[in-house]
């Protein structure tokens, strides 16, 4: 049934494969996690929406050396069909089964035990610290979604690693806006410049030769530099990244291998912290997923024909609480809901229907959001998983 899926067994089986033969690969990758998830239940809009990537990063890189660090870790499931594990994936959610997410002690392709949001980015620089000590050369990657690039964690590192000029790189995978076609092609046509060797060869010489110009030299520098920074300030709204440090390549299609590959090649050439900003689709190749990638973010068994799930519980604890908050909410109009980019999860649909004033996604961000408060009002604060409410004691 899989002519190709059943020939990978590691990495090096991979890099065998033409770009058509990988696109073909990557079809019957997201059949074979139907599969498995259909009947075991799992993650599966997050794996459905990183195939390309996943084939994209083991055919250019050099895994178990180089170091892939997934955040969150929910969506390794490729990564681990891609790296040996490939029937093993089938006892996913089973005793004694394999891990949902990324374990150490189960292969030696996963290079950090992860479990939670937002701290890839940290590991990744310290092992990039690590490998400069030890005079290694190896590559670091961090894969980071934009969800989890909002915690606190990952906005720290970025500042670090952006100072450091250490040679990193961070996949950002965004899979929440799309590429304008009158608009990416700027970017791609900077990102295919600015990673030419020539062009960075070029550069260097051209700076070093100025500067060595007495009194003009150095301003003819820094005046070209205000230039090339103010042109691309006009075309790419968001120099963030360029701004802290890094080297930022992209938009590109997540789900276009030939330039995921392309794009991951020309930074090798680059020194320093780096950025590739990766486009993808949750729920990519199947339909219903793709339409309701929330309700398929973390799945029980379900039918795959028509998405209903198998077994279906009548209640839980987190719609008992849901629903006991919106009865206390409509009684005490002082009560908020506080939820770091968990609303499904701890049951607030409905409260963020009803009281939409009242209730505030922060975004994965918990620190921040059991210390959110409004002005000066003193307030009691109860907690579920990754929701809190808070009560107000005096009147603002």
């Amino acid at each position: 049934m899989y002519k190709l899926l059943n020939k990978i067994n590691s990495p090096k089986d991979l890099k065998e494969l033409n770009i058509l033969e990988k696109q073909e690969l990557a079809k019957e990758i997201r059949e074979y996690l139907l599969e498995i998830v259909s009947v075991n239940g799992g993650h599966l809009a997050s794996n459905l929406g990183v195939v390309e990537l996943t084939i994209a990063l083991h055919s250019v890189f050099n895994a178990p050396e180089d170091k892939i660090v997934w955040d969150v870790g929910h969506q390794s499931y490729v990564h681990k069909i891609l790296t040996g594990r490939r029937e093993e994936l089938k006892t996913l959610r089973k005793l004694g089964g394999i891990s949902g997410f990324p374990k150490t002690s189960e292969s030696e392709y996963d290079s950090f035990d992860t479990g939670h949001s937002s701290t890839s980015i940290s590991v990744a620089l310290g092992m990039a610290r690590a490998r400069d000590l030890l005079n290694k050369k190896n590559r670091i990657i961090a894969v980071i979604g934009d969800g989890s690039l909002t915690g606190g964690m990952a906005i720290e590192a970025l500042n670090d690693a952006g100072s450091s000029k250490t040679n990193i790189t961070v996949i950002l995978n965004d899979n929440e806006m799309s590429i304008s076609k009158n608009v990416g092609g700027i970017p791609a046509l900077l990102t295919k410049i600015r990673t030419k060797k020539a062009y960075t060869r070029s550069n260097n010489c051209i700076k070093r030769f100025f500067n060595k110009v007495p009194i003009i030299g150095k301003p003819i520098v820094n005046f070209a530099h205000i230039i090339k920074r103010s042109i691309k300030q006009a075309v790419i709204p968001n120099m963030y990244f360029e701004d802290i440090g890094f080297t930022y390549l992209g938009p590109v299609d997540g789900h276009n291998i030939q330039e995921l590959e392309n794009i991951l090649y020309k930074s090798q050439n680059i020194e320093g912290p780096i950025v590739i900003h990766v486009i993808t689709k949750k729920g990519k190749g199947y339909d219903i997923a793709e339409k309701n990638p929330d309700k398929f973010h973390g799945v029980s068994s379900f039918d795959i024909k028509t998405g209903e799930i198998k077994n279906k519980k009548n209640k839980d604890y987190s719609k008992e609480f849901g629903d006991k908050l919106v009865k206390l909410a409509s009684k005490n109009k002082k009560i908020v809901a506080v939820t770091a980019a968990m609303k499904d999860g701890t049951g607030l649909n409905e409260f963020a229907d009803k009281f939409p004033k009242r209730f505030f996604d922060v975004g994965i961000a918990e620190q921040h959001a059991t210390r959110i408060n409004c002005g000066n009002g003193s307030i009691r604060i109860k907690t579920c998983f990754c929701c809190i409410f808070f009560i107000f004691t005096k009147r603002i």
